[in-house]
C-alpha cells in the first residue's frame, strides 16, 4: 500500500467545494481544506505507485477549480 499527501492549490473561494468533491473520490482517506500557500490537503492510498499516480491525474486534478497539485509519498524508514 502507497500513502501520499496531495497539497492542492484552488482558484480563490473554491477551497471548501473542492475539498468535499475530493473526498468523495475512492482511494481518499481524508480531505481538509486549510489556510497558508495551500488551499487543500488530501491524504489518499492506492496499492501500488502507478494507481497513486492515475488517482491523482485522472481524477483528483480532474476536480474543476484545482490550479496545481503537489504529491508527497510517505516514506517510512
Amino acid at each position: 500500500m502507497v500513502q501520499a499527501y496531495i497539497l492542492i492549490q484552488t482558484e480563490v473561494g473554491k477551497a471548501a467545494a473542492v475539498a468535499q468533491e475530493i473526498s468523495g473520490i475512492p482511494g481518499v482517506t481524508q480531505a481538509e481544506d486549510v489556510t497558508g500557500p495551500y488551499d487543500v490537503i488530501v491524504r489518499a492510498e492506492a496499492n501500488n505507485v502507478d494507481e497513486l499516480g492515475k488517482l491523482v491525474v485522472a481524477q483528483i486534478q480532474a476536480v474543476e477549480g484545482i490550479t496545481r497539485t503537489l504529491t508527497c509519498p510517505i516514506v517510512h524508514i
